[in-house]
């Protein structure tokens, strides 16, 4: 049966009541140690008899004569003292640790509330009735070591917890322990944590109107880490999550933000058919049709029409510039380099819908390319499948159509024969009807 539920022994509430006020006199006198002693017989009377509310009462007065008295090794010491008792009554343990984490922003140094806190986090490790408790008072050490700019030590603090096992944390400050883990592994440079943290949390919990914070600090996080990786179409799946929140939909200059970036991304993803398929979605969105330009430079992507790169440079380049996307930093550099690749790729699949032969000197005018550069671009295209091409050197040709199986082209005759002798079929037999019908209408004249 659950402590907190069951029924005293013996209630003694009464002796509670008149011991408690006597002690707080002698250690208002200067004997605080005497004031505590004359406490611990019926602490233990009240923990034997099961009575939880006294002996709640008793183990937080130890905590507060102490508090009042000023004596904070004492405090840290009646504390794991309390908590190692034989028959210990877990509620009243809990609240006893409780009450002296209620003390912590009051130590009167940095120094005491490290040693409070590390001696609360020893009376609390391997009990699961104080786990919450313990996870708290590690964040608190965390933050504690992240303002003393001790990032990785931070860091290494937070990640003994394994939060998302506890039972009897909120699922709401789960995810927040969560995201600081991600938060704290991003900004120590190890990735692959922060992406193996990341899968701890259910992306359904964000459902709920009254999560859509910690939804936008998770996908905050994810754009980070998608942007270290260069994985732009996940960039912009994630800027999309943080779009289709209704607290940046009614915020103009917010949605308008978050709706560049989108498109942005979405233009620097590699073509395959999702790449495709979320393009021709975003330029659906109504709200595009306030941002003309961007508008345009999605309408480029989706129309199967060349684009040369010094147009595009000179139409769209201040705006993409004047972005932290394609700013003048090494990454934004990066970007705006595979910017120029992905308008070559789409000009590449152009050319191969449209041509089935072409010279390579045809291609490098058409591509603003050299030789070199337009047969590099068109190998990678081939390898990932998006085009077919062969192409020879020797000639300096380039063909688009694959060569069809032998099969394919006898059974495609065979249709071509099959619908060839329908037709003089049906020819003759049209045929053969006007014959009958101008036989009847001479015998009648």
């Amino acid at each position: 049966m659950d402590e907190a539920l069951r029924k005293p022994e013996k209630d003694f509430s009464a002796q509670t009541d008149a011991q408690l006020p006597i002690a707080e006199k002698t250690a208002k006198s200067g004997a605080l140690v005497d004031a505590l002693e004359s406490l611990a017989p019926l602490e233990k009377l009240t923990r034997n008899g099961a009575d939880t509310a006294s002996n709640t009462r008793i183990l937080v007065a130890n905590v507060t004569l102490c508090y009042a008295a000023g004596d904070w090794k004492l405090l840290g010491e009646r504390v794991v003292l309390l908590s190692k008792k034989h028959g210990l009554l877990k509620p009243a343990v809990t609240k006893m640790i409780q009450e002296a984490m209620a003390l912590l922003d009051k130590a009167p140094n940095m120094a005491t509330k490290l040693e409070l806190i590390e001696t609360l986090r020893t009376v609390t490790d391997g009990k699961i009735f104080v786990e919450v408790e313990r996870a708290r008072l590690t964040r608190t050490l965390s933050k504690i070591r992240e303002d003393e700019g001790k990032i990785a030590e931070a860091c290494d603090i937070l990640q003994e917890l394994q939060v998302e096992t506890f039972g009897s944390m909120e699922k709401r400050e789960k995810t927040e322990f969560i995201l600081d883990q991600m938060r704290l592994s991003l900004a120590k440079n190890d990735h692959s944590r922060a992406q193996i943290t990341s899968r701890k949390i259910s992306t359904k919990f964000f459902e709920d109107p009254q999560q859509h914070d910690l939804k936008i600090r998770f996908y905050e996080q994810m754009i980070q880490l998608s942007t270290h990786e260069s994985n732009h179409l996940n960039t912009c799946k994630y800027f999309r999550h943080i779009y289709d929140t209704p607290r940046i939909k009614e915020n103009e200059k917010e949605w308008l933000r978050v709706l560049q970036n989108v498109v942005f991304f979405i233009i620097l993803s590699p073509y395959d058919n999702e790449q495709s398929d979320l393009i021709h979605r975003i330029y659906e969105d109504s709200n595009l049709e306030k941002t003309p330009l961007l508008k345009d430079l999605v309408k480029c992507f989706i129309t199967n029409e060349l684009m040369r790169w010094p147009k595009i440079e000179e139409i769209y380049g201040p705006t993409l510039k004047a972005t932290n996307v394609f700013d003048k930093s090494e990454a934004g550099q990066k970007r705006l380099k595979a910017l120029h690749e992905r308008v070559i790729e789409h000009n590449v699949r152009v050319i191969a819908k449209y041509y089935t032969r072409i010279s390579v000197k045809r291609l490098t005018q058409l591509l603003d390319l050299s030789a070199k550069d337009a047969e590099e671009f068109l190998s990678k295209l081939v390898v990932s499948k998006t085009i077919y091409a062969k192409m020879d050197r020797p000639a300096g040709v380039i063909n688009f159509v694959p060569r069809k199986n032998p099969n394919v082209v006898l059974n495609e005759w065979s249709s071509n024969i099959s619908q060839l002798l329908g037709l003089i079929s049906k020819t003759t037999h049209l045929i053969a009807k006007e014959e009958m019908v101008a036989s009847i209408t001479e015998s009648k004249n």
